[in-house]
């Protein structure tokens, strides 16, 4: 066996030692160099990674920016009047102003709740709200999916704008349309009771019964706001992937059985939205349309009369003040608590599709 020598070994050690210093030093000095004081990886100057990432979000401020207008809005004559709720708890004085009037605690709340008009129109809100509601919610669907399966483009185009443009009519012009209906022009005969009389049915003074009004207002609001939902279903129903519809045309569903089993279960989501939005309102009745409707008929207060028009009226002719702001802020209340209780039933059913 060829022994190497010992001046070669010493020499071999010396260099291995001399590497081993040499990288030693240079692990030291990587990891004694200050952050951001080389160059970053990709980039022609030092620590540019870093600074951008530290500079502020453009995109950011520009939302804020675009945000702006409707938050001044919203703080202007949303929040800032919510100063004047106070004059639900004072006996208010004109002279005094709202902050110099004496307070009168709970008094304009029971004045409103004990009396004998309060379960009447509390009753007839909420009746007619679920009436509204539930109907315009089933005919925009109905209407959504109807639209959906026309295929001649200028056609569907022409029956959306058409389905669409009562809810552009003033409560005004639907007043006199559905007097000329019920009533005919100066009340002598109706286009309806003509109807009737073809049948052998007796004529009805539509004005002076006060029965049939919910379902009258029903019809109308069915009108007004059918159209205005089928569109808010119909840009749902646009965001459906066509894969889903190509799956069931291989398993040989028909168009009403795919509008059945796969379009209306996939717009549940956008229903339970505009479920909780109307909820949030139940407690507020539609002031415009029944006034313009109804108007100061004390015939037909026993159906028709709402939380909105009583404290119309009331402010009107007593000029109650103190009154009609304990209705405006129980009507809020009551209708937070409302849309809250409807958000958490949705959560529970299907988290996915909740709105918060």
């Amino acid at each position: 066996m060829k022994l190497v020598p010992d001046k070669a070994k010493g020499e071999g050690a010396t260099a291995a030692g001399s590497a081993a210093s040499s990288a030693a030093g240079s692990a030291r000095r990587v990891r004694t160099q200050p952050v951001g004081s080389g160059r970053s990886a990709g980039s022609g100057k030092p620590g540019q990674a870093a600074r951008r990432r530290r500079g502020p979000d453009r995109g950011g401020w520009t939302l804020l920016l675009l945000a702006a207008p409707g938050v001044a809005w919203f703080a202007v004559f949303a929040y800032g009047p919510m100063a004047g709720l106070v004059v639900a708890f004072k006996d208010f004085n004109i002279r005094q102003g709202i902050f110099g009037s004496p307070w009168n605690g709970v008094q304009n709340f029971r004045y409103f709740l004990e009396s004998g008009d309060a379960w009447s129109i509390v009753r007839n809100t909420l009746f007619l709200n679920v009436l509204f509601m539930a109907a315009s919610l089933g005919t925009g669907l109905l209407l959504a999916l109807m639209l959906n399966e026309i295929r001649a483009r200028h056609f569907k185009r022409f029956a959306q704008s058409a389905v669409f443009f009562p809810y552009f009519v003033s409560p005004i012009v639907i007043s006199i349309i559905l007097q000329v209906v019920l009533a005919g022009v100066g009340g002598r005969s109706g286009a309806l009771n003509g109807m009737l009389g073809v049948f052998d049915l007796p004529r009805i003074s539509w004005y002076t019964t006060p029965g049939p009004w919910p379902w009258i207002l029903t019809v109308v609001k069915i009108w007004q706001l059918g159209g205005y939902m089928s569109i808010i279903f119909l840009a749902a129903i646009t965001s459906i992937p066509e894969e889903v519809y190509e799956a069931g045309v291989i398993d040989g569903a028909s168009r009403a059985r795919m509008a059945r089993s796969i379009t209306t279960p996939l717009l549940a989501p956008t229903a339970a939205i505009l479920i909780v939005l109307s909820v949030g309102r139940i407690f507020f009745g539609d002031f415009a349309t029944i006034y313009a409707i109804v108007g100061d008929n004390g015939t037909l207060f026993p159906t028709t009369d709402v939380i909105d028009t009583y404290v119309f009226r009331s402010l009107r002719t007593v000029g109650d003040f103190g009154t009609t702001a304990a209705v405006g802020l129980f009507q809020s209340v009551v209708g937070f608590v409302f849309v809250t209780a409807a958000v958490f039933v949705q959560r529970r059913l299907n988290k996915e599709g909740s709105i918060l």
